[in-house]
């Protein structure tokens, strides 16, 4: 499910937040120095204030891969048969990469105001539920 600023939510289960908490106003470095919990309860419902779509990782394979293929489809009719083959096996074998690369889902995180004030930040997008 894809979700839009201004969409109402539900929190689909129920979520347990645990680390450092730092009062605001507080300089970053001074992080950590109290420790706090809090578990929100599902079917806390709120609002997406923002969507964010995350670039997936791309290696150094998947790079070469397309730089690879790019040559080859563009100038491989040109080119002789030998380096032309050559071409192809390291295209192929770096195919696999590629393969994987395409099948890594686009990750999305969200920020929602739930009504009971508190903000979620960076929250998976599928922790949530169209109310």
């Amino acid at each position: 499910m894809t979700l839009n600023v201004g969409q109402r939510v539900r929190l689909a289960a129920e979520l347990r937040l645990a680390g450092s908490v730092t009062p605001a106003g507080e300089p970053p470095e001074e992080a950590g120095a109290f420790a706090a919990s809090l578990a929100l309860g599902a079917g806390i419902e709120g609002t997406v204030e923002r969507v964010d779509e995350h670039d997936r990782q791309q290696t150094h394979e998947v790079g070469e891969y397309q730089r690879l293929k790019s040559l080859l489809d563009d100038f491989g009719h040109q080119m002789p048969s030998a380096s032309r083959r050559q071409l192809e096996e390291q295209v192929g074998v770096l195919e696999e990469h590629w393969v994987a690369y395409q099948r890594q889902m686009l990750r999305v995180t969200v920020r929602v105001r739930l009504d009971n004030g508190f903000v979620l930040d960076d929250a998976p997008e599928d922790a949530f539920a169209s109310a």
